[in-house]
């Protein structure tokens, strides 16, 4: 049988780092406030140069450091985001040129803070098929550059980064199932408005909106379904599970998650208090560190989850 098994992992953040009480200097809110309501410490803030394609480009020669391969050994690239350098071409191809390959597909998935869950899922179909054997993906996103800086409901959730895997084909076991659900009826609850002149309301800032509570609300009941569903489609309990790398929204979402499954907080890897929400780069980063640190070591069991606006979102199961 034919797997898909991640041989390196990388991630980059951007050098600037705001801390809540600098955000306090500029909009009403202090460090207490936002701890308390997200278990958000920090976040990293891009400068005109660390675009997605350059962020991509820096975490994608750590996997590929990670995993001993060389740019031109890839097959295919696929790069999760919501902030592409432009409108065309897609930030893959830039990613491309940029990593000095050429010929090779390349291509974005728009799917927010679910995006590296859904690359995941493609990757792995490519890959089962034995059409592609050696697979980039990469989530990335510069959500600074979409956030209102005068709104306290938001701003102090969000911030930039990017993260990168590599995949490749084998036979030991590696991603054993992906679950990937979206629902449109959702759109308002979160959601960024057309950046196209003429295509935007004149009363709509180009910015994140987020019906907050409501996202909390259904994020906490698809996300403990989802991890449910795949654990059920395995024959396995939540004992299996060595860790659990959740997206990096909020810490209370992360841990109701948790205590809704009875899973040690101990089994969650967490990065948000110093990281934010840097949406489909949150799992890939978690995921990174908890791999560089120590934590997650080769042989054991990882689920990914993650939902994003949309709503979109998916859940991977896999053997690292």
């Amino acid at each position: 049988m034919v797997y898909s098994r991640i041989l390196g992992t990388g991630s980059y953040l951007p050098k600037r780092v705001v801390t809540n009480d600098e955000l306090a200097q500029t909009v009403d809110t202090n460090d207490e406030w936002i701890v308390t309501r997200t278990g958000i410490r920090s976040r990293h803030i891009s400068d005109a140069e660390e675009t997605s394609s350059y962020m991509g480009y820096h975490a994608s020669l750590r996997a590929l450091e990670a995993a001993q391969l060389k740019a031109e050994d890839l097959d295919m690239i696929i790069v999760a985001t919501t902030t592409p350098d432009k409108g065309l071409p897609n930030t893959a191809c830039l990613l491309q040129d940029r990593l000095g390959v050429t010929y090779i597909p390349a291509f974005d998935i728009t799917a927010a803070c679910a995006g590296f869950v859904y690359a995941l899922s493609v990757a792995d179909q490519y890959i089962r098929t034995g059409m592609i054997k050696t697979i980039l993906i990469v989530g990335v996103d510069v959500l600074s550059a979409v956030t209102n800086w005068a709104d306290r409901s938001t701003c102090v959730l969000f911030g930039d980064g990017a993260g990168a895997a590599i995949l490749q084909a084998s036979d030991k076991p590696g991603i054993l199932s992906t679950v990937l659900r979206a629902d449109g009826r959702q759109k308002d609850s979160l959601y960024i408005p057309s950046l196209l002149p003429g295509q935007r309301k004149a009363e709509e800032l180009p910015y994140i909106h987020m019906n907050g509570r409501e996202v909390f609300k259904f994020a906490v009941r698809a996300l403990e379904k989802i991890v449910e569903e795949i654990l059920a489609d395995n024959g396995l309990s939540q004992d299996a599970i060595d860790w659990l790398i959740p997206h990096q929204a909020n810490l209370r979402i992360i841990t109701a998650i948790a205590e809704k499954l009875n899973l040690s907080m101990d089994k969650v890897v967490t990065s948000v208090e110093k990281y934010a929400n840097t949406s489909a780069a949150s799992v890939p980063i978690a995921m990174d560190e908890a791999i560089r640190d120590g934590r997650i070591k080769r042989g054991q069991t990882l689920l990914l989850e993650a939902i994003g606006g949309g709503f979109m979102w998916g859940a991977a199961l896999l053997v690292y």
